[in-house]
């Protein structure tokens, strides 16, 4: 009978082991837009999805306020350029941790400090020197607040920062930063019981080395897997093989024991012309598998022990991201709160029982202010104008279309089929997709400085159907 019982145990412990394996998924809530709705609307969106962690590029207040009670744990960050000041400032520091970190927490979960963002990466910069002082000054900060057992203290570094990347097991840093930065920062992680925090994009990767790299390997999607030829392991995804790339570069320093946290990855959904594999289609099968692939399995082939944990880049389509069309389209959801694509975000939606967001609930398409909106088709996608885009942005990118763009705008001339509703969202939307479809839904063709985003669901009113192609 005792032999059952401690069979009995040994299974429960084995369950429970097994359990703790999966790892979680946060998001990279970036605010650089102008058509964001506000933060507690964000984190109403959040709890719908069953989110339950963040990471924000600063420490606004109006965020970290509306975080409060919401259990939701935060990553906040100190900005680039103010690592300068912390690093050479003990008081400037210990201010910082005062007016940004004690004032909101615990009521606010935060979680960790991230100390710049990819001041790490490819090349030396003038402030690659102070994110390690910086990174000791904040933390000597959270000691005197008595912060430092529950709030880590890390800086996420680009995978740039990598000299060899492949195959997985030669992973290596860059040698003329190994000295200068790579070790004192691991030991600080170390010392501190801190993890590393690094961003990882495969599509960068695949963009420009389409011909070589496997877009279902890419992607999370069935294929034969690559061998890495170092330790015979065998990967069926290229983000798995990045991430032992940085585990095998830590242990080539003797830092098998550090553990890190991938802060950024994600997939555009649009893209310009050269930046191959950019699309709706591949962003919804990149994040849907990323969360099915760590939400149910364990950690990677070097470390299958290690639990992994994500924060997908980003919340929002963000209009005002400078840099290629990619930039502005990595966004899970628009800013008026659609899904830009259906993926589960959480445990619950894989297993189905995920409410939409609360902002879309008896809600068919929040921008057809007209009514009448059919099934969608599938495979279709259609140009919407934003409702809340400011209107002399939408006036110029409604001329832009029915002008120079080419737009077929006769209907919405007056008495024209589609001029009613007489409304300049309206308006702009039906010449926006006029322009799209003419120019085959082509990545970037639906942009419009920041005022359009692309609709699954086909609009119509009144007896006037938007066009699908021509």
């Amino acid at each position: 009978m005792a032999s059952l019982s401690f069979f009995n145990f040994l299974i429960l412990f084995l369950s429970a082991i097994a359990v703790s394996d999966a790892g979680s998924v946060g998001i990279n809530y970036g605010r650089v837009a102008d058509n964001l709705p506000p933060p507690d609307k964000v984190v109403q969106l959040l709890k719908s999805q069953g989110v339950a962690k963040v990471k924000i590029f600063d420490s606004d207040s109006a965020v970290l306020t509306a975080l409060a009670n919401s259990g939701i744990s935060v990553v906040v960050c100190l900005p680039n350029e103010q690592l300068a000041s912390a690093a050479n400032d003990q008081s400037f520091s210990d201010g910082w941790v005062q007016a940004n970190i004690a004032k909101y927490y615990p009521a606010t979960k935060i979680e960790a400090i991230a100390i710049g963002n990819e001041v790490i990466a490819e090349n030396i910069t003038d402030t690659t020197k102070f994110v390690v002082p910086a990174m000791k000054t904040i933390q000597a900060s959270l000691v005197k607040l008595k912060l430092d057992s529950n709030i880590k203290v890390s800086s996420p570094v680009a995978i740039s920062c990598l000299g060899n990347s492949y195959p997985a097991s030669a992973g290596s840093f860059k040698t003329n930063q190994v000295q200068s930065t790579i070790i004192p920062m691991l030991d600080f992680l170390r010392e501190t019981g801190s993890y590393l925090m690094v961003n990882v994009y495969p599509f960068f990767a695949y963009k420009d080395n389409s011909k070589t790299i496997s877009l279902d390997y890419s992607l999370f999607k069935d294929n034969p897997g690559v061998v890495d030829s170092g330790n015979g392991l065998r990967y069926k995804s290229l983000f798995e093989a990045q991430v032992d790339a940085v585990y095998a570069a830590m242990s080539a320093l003797t830092y098998d024991d550090l553990k890190l946290v991938v802060t950024e990855t994600g997939w555009p959904s649009a893209g310009d012309a050269a930046e191959v594999g950019a699309s709706q289609d591949n962003a919804a099968a990149y994040n849907g598998n990323l969360v099915r692939r760590v939400l149910t399995g364990n950690g990677t082939p070097l470390r299958p022990n290690d639990p992994l944990n994500v924060y997908i880049f980003a919340l929002f389509n963000e209009n005002q991201k400078p840099g290629p069309t990619s930039e502005r389209n990595y966004g899970l959801f628009y800013p008026n709160e659609q899904r830009v694509y259906n993926i589960p975000l959480s445990q619950k939606g894989l297993n189905g029982n995920q409410s939409p967001p609360a902002s879309n609930v008896n809600q068919t398409a929040p921008v057809n202010n007209w009514g009448g909106v059919s099934k969608a088709t599938s495979g279709q996608t259609w140009c919407m104008a934003s409702p809340n885009a400011e209107a002399e942005e939408l006036q110029e990118g409604l001329d832009y279309a029915c002008g120079e763009g080419g737009a077929d705008c006769g209907p919405i001339q007056p008495n024209g089929a589609c001029y009613n509703p007489n409304s300049l969202v309206a308006h702009a939307s039906y010449a926006y997709n006029s322009y799209y479809q003419k120019k085959a839904r082509v990545s970037g063709s639906c942009f419009f400085s920041g005022t359009a985003y692309v609709s699954t669901q086909p609009p119509s009113f009144g007896n006037c159907q938007f066009p699908t192609g021509y």
